[in-house]
This record gives structure tokens, C-alpha cells and sequence, in this order.
């Protein structure tokens, strides 16, 4: 054997050894998910968990809407009840689409093949996540001269008549793509195309990723199609129960073989749950492994003799977010982003550089992302004031940013938005300006550290495990003032939700898993940001404007990085803009604000702008002018223009950001008409 295949064995014996360990490790949890199984709960798991369970399985269609009104009407239950019925029925009732479903997953399954010494030795299952990539274990393709050895067969099975079918072999190409993590036991790699130049994914399909919550709960069936010991292609259909949910990894009792490795796990909707790498082999006391005559297992008995107790697969939730955080270059990000939205690695979430602009010396490149890296995960997270010799040291460009930036490095943000608002200065025809030159007050970090002294029910159930829609009943739960959900509702309504009528209650999952689901999946459907973004958006507004205590805090965060004498630009964004209106009425009296720019802001909503230390719409106090730029579909800016005459005069801007990046400052920023007004005034003479 060559060194490499004796490394290959080694890793694979390291995954089955920390496989064990980790089942060990979790024994007392399994052993209570056990005991309420056997005492007859059908679905150990916590309450949130199987709500946003239920709701994506009456999304997704994994059950009729006719079998689950004549059941769940045909007695009285509680919420929580009907959940675990949702999910049982699910287990229970499978539409005729189950079997041609689950064929289309198992089309996008293949045998990888070793050449060694002359020969072609079946090592492992693979399975396509895009057009062009193919995902394994890293013990089974450890590395990218391990992988140019192998190749991939698809149709490796027998036909309706049971007869063997056309096997299609695919060549891989690590040189295109190639990523793995030992740890987590993943490989990712590339597909070479078929002769005609198809993608491998248009002939065989290929399944769709997704980093979203509610795709399995404890004592849940799984499925798993995979080429054990090399063999064509079979399935584990259903025969299981998923006994413990660990931080990255999955326990559950079904029957693979060795040559599973690889293999996908999916629900029984057919979404890919984990990606299943080990069997848990039986142990003595002593650590040793043992066979299933209680023997302890030797070398060269084969892993048939091995005494399994359970399976291991890595989450597929944690695979995902762990690619989103490699550092490649646009190639191989272009490959991952056909993995499709759903799966988080969409390329527009990466920060755009900075042009290359006449004046402006752009910031040193880097290899690793600016929050990681040496220089700036070193500096203090506090504001950055700007050169006393900025704009003749007279006027003053302040940017005021939003929510969820902590853990950021002011100097990074203050670059990318200066970035953003160079590429509008450089359309509307003006110059550049320096980031060096830009106030940026960071309130980030401190307005973190109080909301999550807040939240701590749904920390303790942790982001994974709860859906949005639960999240915003404990956020409603905690409200300062009790006006959380008023603030959903009136932006659902803006968004056009019907109020009364039939309209009013489709979707049955609505009335099921929360009140707050149907707002919620209104705004997300109509415009560019996911439910997370806005419960948690809507919920730091609230906690601003609803305790008095934060919004001093902020407010003095900011205060501590501003200039005191001059004329004032104040560009603001998203909560920014509510934190501006009341900074307005702060300012010093040798500070003159000449132009306030609001950036898909939410002071249309009345449950904000009526929460204003000002009180309601309001011109801001000694404001000379004054730019408001929303995005029709931004869901954060869902009220503008801002039409109440009570505003004043003031400058509407409509634009049209890029996919995805609705909300996104710099996106805002380079449109030459906000970029301009900021633009005219800092240059006038």
C-alpha cells in the first residue's frame, strides 16, 4: 500500500476513533433523549425546534394540507401539540411524489473509485451540491493529489427491471476546486464536464444546500443512499430515529456500511440534513473496540466483525458556514455561489473592494479577511475620529452606521463605506475623498453587549435550533415597552399584507407555529432580506427606542467620536438613521448640521418615528437639507418616501440596489444622486 493510501486508512480510523469519542462524550443527553422515547414522546426536542420544524415541512410540502386539517381539527390541541402531529403525520404520510423525489436525490449520488497499482478500487459515495462540485468526506479524498487518483461513477446501480445500469464515469478536477477540512470530515471537488461540455449537475441533477434551520429534530426518521462496501447504489430508507444533536455533528441509529462514507442524510422532504463520515464502533471500558461477539476487535477481523451502535454525520448547517469563511479567489467563489441562495454563499455577501480612485491610496491588500487579520483584529474597537485638516477643517463628513457590527473594525467600515461613496462620487463627476477624512462614531459593540443581555432564552436554545419566527415571540416576549410586534405589523401592512378577508389566514402554518410567522415571511417574500435579518433588525429598534438606558449608551458612544465646531455632514443608515434624528437634538450649538442623508432608514414606520426623542414626524432640528435614499425592496426602509408633511422639505430618493444587497450602504452610497448631494456640499467653496 502507498503512503498515501496508508494515510487515507489512518484518517479514516481517526474520524471512526473521535466519532466514538464524541458518542461517549454526549451519553448522558442520549440516554434521556432514549428514555422519553421509550416512554412514548415522539419527538424529544425543544418546543422552538419543532415549531420551525412543522412550518418548514408544511413550506416545503412534505405533507398534504388536507391531511393535516382533518387531523389536527379532528380533536382540540395546543400549539406545541400540534407541531410534534405535523411532524409525525410527515413520518407517517408520504405523498406518491416521496419515491420519485427521493429518485431525483439519488441520481445526484455516486461510487468514487480509487486507480491503484493498475487497478479500480471502490472507496467511497459522493453526491453533487452544485452543477460542478461534489461533496465527500476528507477521509475519503484527503487531499488534492489524492483526488486526481479518483474518479467518480454515477449510475452505479440496477435498473426497474433489476438489472444493471449504464455506469457513467466522471473524471474529478481538484485543479478547479478543491477544499476539506480534517475535522469536520468534509471534501468538497470538483467535476470535470462530460465530453458534450455539460456540468455533471444538468445530467445527473444535484441537491440544493441550505444553511437554514428546521430541517430535522430529535427522534426524526432519516434516509441515506450511498454504495456500502463499494456495491451499486442503496438506500436506508426510514428505519432509524436521530438520537443526539451535537454542535457540529449528528448521532442517529440506521444500517450503513463502510462504504457509505460520503454519503448524504437527508429528511424526508429529501433536504440533505448531514453528510454521514463514520460508524460508532461499541467499546469496552478499556477503550477497546469490540465485535459483536464481545470480543475485542483486532486489525485484521474487517469492519464487517465491528459491533456498531450508532452513525455519525457532520451538519450540513456547519459545512456551509464554514466555506462561507474561506478566503478564495473569484473563480472558486463563482463555484460555490452555484451551490444557489439557500445554501449562504451567495458571492455579492463579500465585501466589494475599493476602486482604484484618482487621490485615494486604497488600503493595503490582504489575504485573510480585514476582521482576522493581524494589524486590525489588534485595534480597539472604539470610533475613528477624522484629520483635523479634513475639508479645510471647517466641515465635517460624519458617517453613522447600523445595527450587527460588532466584533467589526471601525477603520474597516469606515474604508468600505467610503468605498461605496467614492464609486457614486465618481459617477456624478466629483472627487474622491480619503477615509482618513471621515468621522466614524462605533456604537457596535456596546449596543451588542446589551441586547444579548436580553436574549439570553433564545441564546440558550442557540441560532441553529429556532426559527425566526420563534425568535420574534420571545423578542415580543421581552420588549421594553411591549411595541415589538406593533412595529412587525405595521411594516407587514406597509409591505401590503392583507389585514381581513381570505387572504388574511393562507398558509396553514401560520396558525401554527406563531403569530409573528405570517409578518415575518410577508416582508421576506417582498424584498431582499431573510426573516432572521428583520426579527432581529425590528428587535434592536425596539430595544433602542424602548429602554432608556440603551439609547443613552448609544447615544454616548457616538457622542465620544464627533467634532465640535464646523459644519456637519451626517450620513446615516438603518437603525443609524433613528440614532441620528435623536443625536440632531444634541448637538452642540457651534455645530452646524448643513445635510443630513438617511439610508434605507425605518422612520416611515409610526411605531419608530413616534419614539423619537422628538416625538412623531418632525423636520430634524436645524437641519439645512436633507437626503432620504430607500430601496423599494429593502424591507428595513418599508415606509419611505417619507410622505407626512410633518417631515418638511426633503430630497426623496428612490434607487435600485444589486440582488441581494438591498440594504447595503455602500450600495446605497454608489448611486451618483446620493453620492452627489454629499459630493456638492463638502466641495463648495
Amino acid at each position: 500500500m502507498s503512503e498515501t493510501g496508508r494515510s487515507n486508512g489512518e484518517l479514516h480510523q481517526q474520524a471512526r476513533d473521535e466519532a466514538a469519542r464524541r458518542y461517549e462524550d454526549s451519553t448522558a443527553e442520549r440516554e434521556r433523549i432514549e428514555g422519553e422515547l421509550a416512554a412514548g414522546v415522539r419527538f424529544p426536542d425543544a418546543p422552538d425546534a419543532l415549531a420551525v420544524r412543522a412550518d418548514r415541512i408544511l413550506e416545503r410540502g412534505g405533507l398534504s394540507p388536507s391531511a393535516v386539517v382533518a387531523d389536527i381539527h379532528a380533536e382540540a390541541m395546543d400549539l406545541p401539540d400540534a407541531n410534534e402531529r405535523i411532524i409525525d403525520l410527515s413520518n407517517e404520510l408520504q405523498a406518491w411524489s416521496f419515491l420519485p423525489r427521493g429518485v431525483r436525490a439519488g441520481s445526484s449520488v455516486a461510487r468514487i473509485t480509487l486507480r491503484r497499482d493498475g487497478r479500480e478500487l471502490p472507496h467511497g459515495t459522493g453526491f453533487l451540491v452544485s452543477p460542478r462540485l461534489m461533496l465527500t468526506n476528507h477521509h475519503v479524498l484527503p487531499d488534492e493529489s489524492f483526488a486526481r487518483r479518483c474518479f467518480a461513477e454515477f449510475n452505479a446501480q440496477v435498473t426497474v427491471d433489476n438489472l444493471p445500469d449504464a455506469t457513467v464515469r466522471m473524471e474529478l478536477d481538484p485543479g478547479a476546486f478543491f477544499a476539506a477540512d480534517r475535522r469536520l470530515d468534509f471534501a468538497l471537488v470538483a467535476v470535470a464536464p462530460a465530453p458534450d461540455g455539460r456540468p455533471p449537475g444538468e445530467i445527473f441533477g444535484w441537491n440544493r444546500l441550505s444553511v437554514q434551520i428546521g430541517k430535522l429534530v430529535l427522534g426524526e426518521k432519516v434516509n441515506i443512499i450511498g454504495h456500502p462496501d463499494g456495491r451499486l447504489k442503496e438506500i436506508v430508507l426510514r428505519d432509524n430515529a436521530v438520537l443526539v444533536r451535537l454542535d457540529d455533528f449528528v448521532h442517529y441509529r440506521t444500517d450503513t456500511r463502510p462504504g457509505n462514507s460520503g454519503s448524504p442524510v437527508f429528511n424526508d422532504q429529501w433536504e440533505v440534513v448531514a453528510l454521514h463520515h463514520s460508524g460508532v464502533p461499541k467499546k469496552d471500558d478499556r477503550g477497546r473496540v469490540l465485535r459483536k461477539d464481545g470480543q475485542p476487535w483486532h486489525e485484521g477481523d474487517g469492519d464487517d466483525a465491528i459491533e456498531w451502535v450508532a452513525n455519525e454525520g457532520v451538519r450540513i448547517s456547519v459545512i456551509l458556514k464554514h466555506l462561507a469563511r474561506l478566503d478564495l479567489d473569484p473563480a472558486r467563489r463563482a463555484l460555490l455561489t452555484e451551490m444557489g441562495p439557500d445554501s449562504g454563499l451567495d458571492q455579492s455577501t463579500a465585501p466589494l473592494p475599493a476602486p482604484a480612485l484618482p487621490g485615494v491610496t486604497p488600503p493595503p491588500a490582504s489575504t485573510t479577511p480585514a476582521t482576522e487579520s493581524g494589524t486590525d483584529a489588534q485595534q480597539p474597537k472604539v470610533g475613528r475620529p477624522a484629520r483635523s485638516t479634513a475639508f479645510g477643517g471647517r466641515r465635517h463628513l460624519l458617517f453613522l452606521h447600523g445595527r450587527d457590527q460588532h466584533g467589526k473594525v471601525p477603520e474597516v467600515l469606515r474604508r468600505e463605506w467610503t468605498a461605496g461613496l467614492n464609486r457614486g462620487l465618481t459617477l456624478a463627476s466629483l472627487p474622491p475623498i480619503d477615509p482618513q477624512d471621515v468621522w466614524f462614531p462605533f456604537y457596535g459593540t456596546r449596543l451588542h453587549n446589551l441586547v444579548t443581555g436580553q436574549e439570553s432564552a433564545v441564546e440558550a436554545i442557540g441560532l441553529d435550533e429556532v426559527s425566526a419566527a420563534a425568535a420574534a415571540e420571545i423578542f415580543a416576549a421581552k420588549s421594553p415597552t411591549g411595541s415589538y410586534d406593533r412595529l412587525l405589523y405595521e411594516a407587514a401592512a406597509r409591505a401590503g399584507m392583507p389585514q381581513n378577508g381570505p387572504a388574511a389566514t393562507e398558509g396553514f402554518g401560520a396558525g401554527l407555529v406563531g403569530t409573528l410567522h405570517r409578518p415575518l415571511s410577508w416582508l421576506a417574500a417582498r424584498s431582499d432580506l431573510d426573516e432572521w435579518t428583520i426579527a432581529t433588525f425590528l428587535r434592536d429598534v425596539d430595544l433602542y427606542l424602548g429602554d432608556s438606558a440603551v439609547r443613552q449608551s448609544v447615544l454616548d458612544s457616538v457622542m465620544a467620536t464627533m467634532p465640535t465646531t464646523g459644519e456637519l455632514v451626517l450620513v446615516t443608515h438603518s437603525l443609524g438613521t433613528v440614532v441620528g434624528l435623536d443625536l440632531l437634538t444634541r448637538l452642540p450649538e457651534t455645530l452646524d448640521p448643513v445635510l443630513l442623508v438617511t439610508a434605507g432608514s425605518p422612520l416611515g414606520l409610526d411605531g419608530v418615528n413616534e419614539r423619537l426623542l422628538a416625538r412623531g414626524p418632525h423636520r430634524p432640528p436645524r437641519v439645512r437639507d436633507w437626503v432620504n435614499v430607500w430601496c423599494p425592496t429593502d424591507s428595513v426602509a418599508i415606509g419611505c418616501p417619507l410622505e407626512d408633511e410633518r417631515w418638511g422639505k426633503l430630497t426623496q430618493l428612490a434607487v435600485s440596489n444589486g440582488r441581494d444587497r438591498a440594504h447595503k450602504i455602500d450600495e446605497y452610497l454608489a448611486h451618483s444622486e446620493a453620492a452627489g448631494a454629499i459630493g456638492s456640499v463638502l466641495g463648495r467653496t
